[in-house]
């Protein structure tokens, strides 16, 4: 059966509505808080209007290209949900936050429109999904322009944290957090990705306000607490990707006041072991929590998983293979280096079979070039060397690898790989800049691929 339009003329006629209003707001608060000079001012209002963009953009695609998809799902969830307030607002209330069991009666209806309803994390996008289309009358262009606006404010959140470190490399900072066209695209529609974005990019701001500027006002504390909350309850394993950066984030930069240059170097690899086991302990405690997660379980569900997808998609021609592996931990280490490879630097622009895919790899091949150019220039050598002596960069390449290893030795395609990566691109040419820009003065042109 064919699906019906999730994108209306409704949606057409209230969309200029929507975006009037959320431009004369974002103006404001523009004005308010980055007057005219204020370094930052120049980036706020096209960051914003990049990521609507990415929504209507992603949101045309899935209606006229595909004809529906995850994110007209999620939408037509919300939809159901939104339709209870009528029969009584005590009935959306409890679809909302799905406090009813999927037994009861009297919400059988509704649920057994839902096939996500049993199914948390998909329905927390629904959940969502309904909150912003209370304000929209349920529709999806303007719903999705919303919440892309909202998961703005983490990602403006996410500049703010580098560009308040590194002034210097505004425009830099810019480009890798607000523009980077995957993020863009996937990270500002109605899916997990976007509410990720959002979470990730206000946790890292928190935890860099309240862990290395000790900024301990109550609000930083609560919205930090809220990311990791929705960043948990939606995507685990970024989070199983992000604490071990962190927190080697936070022991080089705290590890300057051991004096003693033995006793500094002791507490490091103290600390490290110390949080390998915790890390490994905790995974097996809260194996039931984690699922497919957990770490008896890792190994084997990346293993299908890759293969399953290989398999159906392979004549799609949007298959990648990284070879043959183990479903071990030791299987799937020995794969390290081909699953990073993928995730940051394919598909290579002769692997395109489609026009979307042709953008993922313009953007692979540029990070591949840029990556060529720092090590060219700054020499394999000086290169640890400024990881070594910089804690901030040691934390984006740590998330970086980790996650970049782990989506990309389980993501199968390259249409859910060019998804399932852009946590990481930010952080991996925030890391690329600041490596570059450790060695060169500050007048050089980070995107002048010039090699010499």
């Amino acid at each position: 059966m064919e699906e019906q339009p999730f994108i209306t003329l409704l949606d057409y006629l209230l969309l200029p509505f929507y975006l009037v209003m959320i431009l004369f707001i974002a103006s404001k608060i523009r004005d308010s808080y980055y007057p005219v000079g204020h370094p930052w001012r120049p980036y706020f209002i096209p960051g914003l209007i990049a990521k609507i963009l990415g929504a209507l953009f992603i949101g045309f695609i899935y209606q006229y290209y595909y004809g529906g998809g995850d994110t007209s799902k999620y939408f037509e969830h919300a939809e159901v949900i939104n339709s209870s307030f009528g029969e009584s607002p005590i009935k959306w209330f409890k679809l909302t936050f799905r406090l009813a069991n999927w037994y009861d009666g009297p919400y059988l209806k509704y649920i057994d429109q839902m096939e996500w309803y049993r199914a948390p994390t998909e329905y927390m996008v629904a959940t969502i999904t309904a909150l912003i289309g209370t304000l929209t009358f349920t529709t999806y262009l303007p719903t999705s322009v919303l919440l892309a606006t909202l998961a703005y404010t983490g990602i403006w959140a996410l500049f703010r944290t580098f560009a308040t470190k590194y002034p210097a490399q505004i425009l830099y900072v810019a480009v890798f957090t607000l523009f980077i066209p995957s993020t863009i695209m996937w990270g500002s529609g109605i899916f997990k990705d976007t509410i990720c974005m959002f979470g990730l990019g206000w946790l890292t701001y928190g935890v860099f306000r309240l862990l290395i500027n000790r900024d301990f006002r109550i609000g930083g504390i609560i919205m930090t607490i809220f990311a990791f909350y929705l960043v948990a309850s939606i995507k685990v394993y970024i989070l199983i990707a992000f604490l071990p950066g962190l927190i080697f984030w936070i022991l080089s930069t705290y590890s300057h006041y051991i004096r003693n240059p033995f006793t500094r170097f002791f507490t490091k690899i103290a600390v490290i072991g110390i949080c390998l086991v915790g890390f490994v302990v905790g995974l097996t405690q809260f194996s039931s929590s984690l699922g497919k997660y957990s770490l008896d379980k890792v190994a084997s569900t990346s293993y299908k998983i890759g293969n399953y997808i290989s398999e159906q998609a392979g004549d799609a021609g949007s298959a990648y293979d990284i070879g043959e592996f183990d479903p071990t931990g030791a299987g799937m280490l020995k794969k390290f280096p081909a699953a990073v490879n993928v995730s940051l630097f394919r598909p290579y622009l002769w692997e395109t079979r489609k026009p979307i895919q042709f953008i993922n790899a313009v953007e692979a091949t540029i990070f591949l070039l840029l990556t060529i150019k720092v090590l060219m220039s700054v020499g394999l050598l000086r290169v640890w060397k400024i990881i070594a002596s910089d804690p901030t960069i040691q934390f984006c390449l740590i998330f970086t690898l980790i996650f970049a290893f782990a989506v990309g030795l389980s993501s199968g395609t390259f249409g859910t790989l060019s998804r399932y990566r852009i946590p990481c691109l930010p952080f991996y040419g925030l890391s690329l800049m600041l490596i570059y820009y450790k060695h060169n003065p500050p007048e050089k042109d980070f995107f002048a691929l010039n090699f010499k």
